[in-house]
């Protein structure tokens, strides 16, 4: 599948595929495309999704840029960003690289230097040529239209303003001059000011803690809206800090990023995005953000932010604005956070070598329930993967851990109930901890902290103190299955209905 290299190429990708739909109706910003967003993600639950389109809206009032939302809202379309046919083909180039094969000779080192090579090709390159594509237009005077040009949404009726909801956000560490690209809510002030909502345990609040730490005044801030989708999707991933998420994208399509410096902070951006602004936060400065209809199904409160002074606007001269919903699933974050688990499995399986597969459920959105199996090997195996998911990265937030048997698929919830249902003890197979939780759950006594559970499905054994006997799980025999399998097409293709019985009135 080809790889998108940017917003508009991804674009005429959907249409190609019937994956968009192109809205000619004059709609609003507030609230109106929401709504219709909000529909149509739902549309996924009525059937095989199909009717589950991008949106594109031509005619946005007050407006003279469109608005795409929904683009990486299935999981067709979230494949045909990353340019692959099934996540399983990122999984398999992401074994290759972390396959810890030590060389011992020579030769050994040799046969290695390819895949260092090839590692080459996904670090982030200079734009040459004479103007970037997202700089053609410059806007650094303040009393210019700047936020005010852009369809910011507002997408609830009880947040607290318009917010910019899928914008990628670059930042230096001040002490190693590293790059860090994530994804955090803007939510719109005024013309030239939003929040910044980093929050508490990700890279952009620690980043702004190393610089208060330093001494420093401010910390330059860019925002790119409308990057190619492997690069939003890459700033959504949960890398180690210290990696750059511009090189997790060059990996995706295995072709570097093209860069280009801003024109008022010293950072770079992508040079194909639709849209960038420049600008800084003050390490002093706190505003009120929020409330914000999040992905949680609820709002999440108000709070004290920094606030993200815009010193520039650059894009193209027709920009298009790409932006996104979050709300009870399912909504487009739902299937990048099903990428997600899906492409870092390999990662997570290095670590905790006994996991066969995991199931991050959507309706958990994403850090509230986790599933695995394991290949079980020796009495209190599950709860030793508890522990081990409990202290890995953004894992750490998990508040369910539900470990079931290899033979469980866990991407069957149903198959999963039964074994939880029928296969625990309450009181032997739960195992309680503390610690912290995502600071979006707000059923916990404390903020970001409370307790999590974990619940072992597997089947006991006489060392966990099961003393009985483990009782046969009714299956039918290999060769009677073997022998209707055989049959039964032929029986459903031959065997006539039932004729209908008269009904007397």
């Amino acid at each position: 599948m080809a790889h998108p290299k940017d917003l508009r190429q991804f674009i005429q990708q959907l249409k190609g595929k019937n994956e968009l739909v192109e809205v000619n109706t004059s709609v609003s910003a507030d609230l109106e495309i929401t709504e219709i967003a909000d529909r149509v993600s739902k549309l996924a639950y009525k059937g095989d999704g199909r009717d589950n389109k991008a949106l594109l809206f031509n005619r946005v009032e007050g407006y003279d840029m469109p608005v795409l939302i929904n683009s990486l809202g299935s999981h067709e379309r979230m494949k045909m960003a990353l340019g692959v046919e099934a996540y399983e083909d990122i999984q398999k180039r992401i074994e290759f690289f972390i396959k810890p094969d030590i060389p011992s000779n020579l030769w050994q080192k040799i046969l290695m230097l390819p895949k260092l090579a090839e590692l080459n090709n996904f670090i982030p390159r200079m734009f040459k040529g004479d103007v970037a594509p997202c700089q053609e237009v410059v806007i650094t005077d303040p009393n210019s239209p700047m936020l005010d040009k852009l369809p910011i949404l507002t997408c609830w009726p009880d947040d607290g303003g318009p917010f910019i909801t899928m914008g990628t956000i670059f930042v230096k560490d001040p002490e190693t001059g590293e790059r860090n690209v994530g994804m955090y809510r803007l939510q719109k002030y005024d013309n030239t000011t939003t929040g910044m909502h980093w929050q508490k345990h990700h890279d952009g609040a620690r980043l702004y803690e190393n610089a208060r730490r330093m001494g420093l005044d401010r910390l330059e801030v860019a925002v790119a809206i409308g990057c190619a989708p492997h690069i939003v999707y890459s700033a959504t991933a949960p890398l180690p800090p210290g990696i750059d998420e511009l090189i997790l994208a060059g990996f995706l399509h295995n072709d570097p990023v093209k860069v280009v410096p801003c024109k008022t902070i010293d950072n770079e951006v992508p040079a194909d995005s639709e849209i960038v602004l420049e600008g800084y936060v003050l390490l002093n400065e706190l505003k009120r953000e929020g409330p914000f209809g999040d992905h949680t199904g609820y709002y999440s409160e108000a709070d004290d932010y920094p606030v993200f002074h815009v010193t520039a606007v650059t894009h193209r001269k027709d920009p298009v604005y790409m932006t996104t919903i979050v709300g009870k699933p399912p909504q487009e974050d739902c299937y990048m956070g099903k990428a997600t688990e899906r492409i870092f499995l390999p990662l997570v399986k290095l670590f905790v070598s006994e996991i066969i597969d995991m199931n991050l459920p959507w309706e958990g959105v994403f850090h509230n329930c986790l599933i695995i199996s394991i290949d079980k090997r020796f009495p209190g195996h599950a709860r030793k993967v508890m522990s081990s998911i409990w202290g890995f990265g953004q894992m750490m937030f998990s508040k369910y851990v539900i470990v079931v048997d290899k033979e469980v698929d866990v991407q069957d919830l149903s198959q999963v109930a039964w074994h939880v249902f029928n296969d625990t003890d309450p009181k032997r197979d739960m195992m309680f901890s503390e610690g912290p939780l995502d600071i979006l759950d707000h059923a916990t006594p404390r903020w970001a902290y409370g307790s999590k559970v974990g619940i072992d499905a597997t089947r006991k054994w006489a060392e966990e103190g099961f003393e009985r006997q483990w009782p046969e799980e009714i299956n039918m025999d290999a060769p009677t299955k073997t022998l209707v399998d055989e049959k039964w097409q032929e029986y459903f293709t031959t065997t006539p209905a039932p004729a209908k019985t008269p009904v007397s009135v």
